[in-house]
């Protein structure tokens, strides 16, 4: 496309306006619901899945996940630098590459879980290969998906609400992921996700569409993001904080199983933590008017932690206090998925900034090095340390309690002071619209 075209293209109303009422919010947000589906098996369910289905052992299983997970995040600036391409063309472009990506994600998927080969070499193999194809299929639609809301624009508020409908949705699909596959099990889980996929892609059509480029920019660098400062600290502060919250998210299932002895409740606690979530998102849209994205968020990590840290000292029998947990914590966890995405939308919003796919490619790779980091050093810690799955040695039982709980605390804090230093104390984002 050139400058001409580029210029004489009318601009979509802005997310301020655009995105106002249920129609085009559920239209653009619906696709977060299977994305967030697929995410809860993918990094959450996987490893318990193989580990005591298959008997695959941890060390091995953390380290294919981690090199998986860093091989994957590798393309995901290329693939932001083709979003940029697809933002700027026809709409059928669009919708063409996600119903692509769409069907690739829901056929890897499906193979992943139900492996056609024994033994623990072609079994490791298999999930190797399956996970790649999956994830590669769910990094195409989620920054498709992602850079799409941060072209809608708007203000501080606007932003918010715009990233409120994509997560809401996402939290409706998690909330199923984790209920699901236990109620009616894994198959009904795949088939859930390919209709729901193929919803989202649809209700992409009606959605507000991506304002285009200020300037024409058909070959952005997949390093231009790097040069901007301010892109830099956010997503170093979003590194840190998505550690932080992906080591209980790798080991929560195993802490249920073994150190609280409640397998029946994985899917009531992890629905608890989530429809928290979901019930808190409207409360930090009001927040964030009011006290500015830096200081909403760091409201959200002093909740986390205050919340997160008694999960140390539970066993067994302790059920119910580890409802209260998942509980306090789910309402955190709404900032988590407001405030960020919100943040980066307002960077790509300065001028001489036209590189929202590639951007938002970083930002999707931060977040798979986050699960791979936790997966990749939480899984052989803890054998290291003596925890064996479905074993109730009490040494092995304390270890998974220290780094299922104090370590992910340790990390929040230090986010949250670095936070504060970086940004809340040069009263950097705390612009209201009050």
């Amino acid at each position: 496309m050139n400058a001409d075209q580029a210029l004489s293209r009318p601009a979509p109303a802005p997310a301020s306006t655009a995105m106002q009422g249920v129609t085009p919010g559920l239209s653009y947000g619906l696709l977060g619901l299977p994305l967030a589906f697929v995410a809860l098996p993918l990094y959450v369910q996987l490893p318990p899945h193989y580990a005591s289905t298959y008997g695959v052992p941890l060390a091995s299983l953390g380290l294919l996940l981690l090199a998986v997970r860093v091989l994957d995040a590798l393309v995901d600036p290329g693939i932001g630098r083709l979003v940029d391409r697809l933002l700027d063309a026809p709409a059928g472009w669009r919708l063409a590459a996600a119903g692509g990506a769409a069907t690739a994600l829901a056929l890897a998927f499906h193979a992943l879980f139900f492996p056609r080969v024994e033994g623990t070499g072609p079994l490791l193999a298999w999930a190797g290969i399956t996970l790649t194809a999956a994830c590669l299929g769910y990094s195409g639609l989620s920054v498709l998906h992602q850079a799409w809301g941060a072209r809608l624009g708007g203000d501080p508020t606007a932003r918010a609400r715009v990233v409120a409908w994509r997560e809401g949705a996402g939290l409706l699909g998690v909330v199923t992921a984790s209920v699901l596959p236990g109620v009616l099990g894994l198959g009904a889980a795949a088939a859930a996700l390919a209709a729901t996929l193929a919803l989202g892609v649809m209700a992409l059509r009606f959605a507000p569409a991506p304002q285009p480029m200020e300037t024409p920019s058909d070959e952005p660098s997949v390093w231009v993001p790097w040069q901007w400062h301010g892109f830099r600290r956010l997503l170093g502060l979003y590194l840190l904080n998505g550690v932080a919250s992906a080591l209980p998210a790798t080991l929560v299932l195993f802490y249920i199983r073994d150190r609280l002895q409640w397998p029946g409740g994985e899917p009531w606690l992890l629905g608890l933590y989530f429809c928290a979530a979901a019930v808190s998102l409207p409360v930090w849209v009001r927040l964030i008017a009011r006290l500015g994205l830096a200081r909403a968020w760091a409201a959200g990590m002093g909740l986390s932690i205050v919340s997160f840290a008694g999960a140390a000292v539970l066993g067994p029998g302790d059920g119910a206090w580890f409802a209260a947990v998942c509980a306090a914590s789910g309402l955190a966890l709404g900032a988590d998925l407001c405030v960020p995405p919100a943040m980066l939308a307002g960077e790509l919003r300065q001028p001489g900034r036209h590189a929202d796919g590639v951007a938002f490619g970083w930002w999707h790779a931060t977040t798979k090095l986050n699960l791979a980091l936790a997966a990749g050093v939480a899984l052989p810690l803890l054998q290291w340390l003596g925890y064996q799955p479905g074993q109730a040695d009490p040494a092995g039982q304390q270890a998974l309690a220290l780094v299922y709980a104090l370590l992910p605390c340790a990390l929040k804090l230090a986010a949250l002071a670095a936070l504060w230093l970086g940004w809340i104390r040069h009263r950097e984002y705390l612009e209201t619209s009050t």
